[in-house]
């Protein structure tokens, strides 16, 4: 339905993400990928989805000069937002250790925004999904971050790899959202933008 609203649409996704791809993917929406790497680095008076915002927008920012017509190009940005802190993707196994062991056992929120560049217009989305882990135990910790190798995922952790399998008890929102595409809005908002 959507893949016919959009024949007269080149749709740029900027990211790299495998998940993202695949999400697309089962969207049967036409894409092509191109991805330009810029410092994710944003203003520290910004909290919460105001990170992801700003993020997806810089992300579009290298893009603008040479969108053409028919283009619409999709970037987004990914955090998890537990404690008054943005936990992004972590550098090192130490980090990503801390970061699951500040959440075990307690509800962070997975937020994601995507922006929907043409040459015209832009309009940046975002959903916000509230998750809870159980007490995770230091063995759990170690052996998903040594088997799962976390480091490419926003708070250290992958919803639909084993720590999810295990470690959540509760979801409240989108679960597409949390493995990295809030996919219900990206849909509406490609037909709005191709009804134009």
């Amino acid at each position: 339905m959507l893949e016919e609203k959009l024949k007269n649409h080149r749709i740029i996704l900027a990211s790299g993400s495998p998940r993202r791809h695949q999400f697309l993917k089962d969207l049967k929406i036409p894409f092509i990928i191109d991805v330009k790497k810029i410092k994710e680095i944003y203003p520290d008076h910004l909290k919460s989805s105001q990170i992801t915002n700003y993020l997806s927008e810089l992300k579009a920012e290298v893009f603008k000069h040479t969108l053409k017509k028919e283009d619409i190009l999709i970037t987004s940005d990914t955090i998890v937002w537990h404690e008054n802190v943005a936990l992004g993707k972590p550098e090192t196994t130490t980090e990503a250790s801390k970061m699951l062991q500040s959440m075990s056992g307690k509800t962070h929120e997975v937020i994601t925004s995507v922006t929907f560049t043409t040459s015209e217009i832009q309009k940046t989305i975002n959903a916000s999904t509230l998750v809870t882990f159980k007490e995770l135990t230091k063995d759990e910790i170690d052996y998903y971050i040594l088997n799962y190798h976390p480091l490419d995922k926003a708070g250290a952790y992958g919803i639909q790899e084993w720590i999810g399998l295990i470690g959540i008890t509760k979801i409240e929102g989108s679960y597409f959202n949390v493995v990295g595409l809030p996919t219900h809005v990206v849909y509406e908002t490609l037909l709005e933008i191709a009804s134009l």
